[in-house]
């Protein structure tokens, strides 16, 4: 793929749900063309992203209708300053594979944001047909905490590497799960994503994906369901509907990235989340968190040194 000289290969990647915080777009919008570009969006697909993104507080903008297109929105719209750079792959957690696959061109942003707001839509109607959570599990011996989780019923929707699995189920379940060494942590969130508490969500999704206008990636996209590299843009469309009632395989995403020779990962707004996880698991590949235009310093530099310009 595409390469520098100095023999880097670069990744840009995209931050789940979770990551929102207040205001988080404000810095972004001080652009006048990424200001024009979200009120169009947000007219597009019926939602003020304008205002989640800088005036609504913080259990506003966790709703999982709100969290998803503001997220898909704060990564593509700093991705715009990265336009002309080369990078090898893309990646994204969960929701962030929506963001990846826009950057990678297989859907138009404007596409990425109808898709998501729908995702995030029916992903809230199906949390709230059957009450479930999920919650992270610092720490243990892997092999352990899965056997936790598995013998209460739940699933490890999150498998994120880095001493990291989220749980998803039943709320009584998650309420007793103490695997041996280690902590758990119940999760702001609606529901068990990535289970089939969201199967629900999948139809209307597929649908809707199946009517938009895909390209094949400009580089190779790696998928949360095996960290497998797809260069098919319909096929990348697919795994991400697909992906709602699935696990996320983080993990394997970030030995694919480690594998395929990666020196260098960007995560584009919100960022911090994907690189921590990075940087404890596979840290021989050197993380760029890209929160603001005022790193855009930082981000060009470590794209000169991994990426070539």
């Amino acid at each position: 793929m595409m390469q520098s000289g100095t023999g880097g290969k670069l990744a840009i990647i995209a931050p789940g749900q979770g990551s929102q915080t207040p205001a988080m777009l404000s810095s972004l919008l001080e652009n006048p063309q990424n200001q024009a570009l979200l009120h169009s969006w947000s007219e597009a697909i019926g939602l003020d992203l304008v205002r989640l993104g800088t005036t609504a507080d913080a259990n506003e903008i966790k709703d999982t209708a709100n969290a998803q297109p503001l997220i898909v929105a704060a990564g593509l719209l700093a991705f715009r300053a990265l336009e002309a750079t080369k990078f090898s792959l893309v990646a994204g957690h969960s929701v962030g594979e929506i963001t990846a696959a826009a950057i990678a061109g297989v859907i138009s942003p404007i596409d990425a944001l109808t898709l998501v707001r729908a995702r995030g839509v029916e992903m809230a109607k199906a949390a709230a047909a059957k009450p479930s959570g999920m919650a992270a599990v610092l720490g243990g011996e892997r092999e352990v905490v899965l056997q936790a989780i598995a013998d209460l019923g739940l699933v490890a929707a999150n498998d994120n590497g880095g001493g990291q699995i989220v749980a998803a189920g039943d709320l009584g379940a998650l309420s007793k799960l103490a695997p041996e060494g280690a902590r758990v942590r119940p999760l702001a969130v609606a529901g068990a994503f990535h289970t089939s508490y969201m199967q629900s969500a999948v139809e209307p999704l597929s649908a809707l994906a199946a009517a938009m206008e895909v390209s094949d990636p400009k580089v190779g996209v790696i998928s949360n369901k095996d960290g497998a590299v797809i260069t098919n843009g319909r096929e990348v469309l697919d795994r991400i509907v697909a992906q709602i009632s699935n696990p996320v395989r983080w993990d394997l995403c970030m030995e694919s990235l480690a594998s395929l020779g990666v020196t260098g990962v960007i995560e584009v707004p919100p960022a911090g989340t994907l690189v921590g996880l990075i940087k404890r698991a596979t840290p021989s590949i050197e993380q760029c968190a890209y929160k603001s235009p005022a790193d855009l310093p930082i981000v060009l530099e470590f794209v000169a040194t991994h990426g070539g310009k």
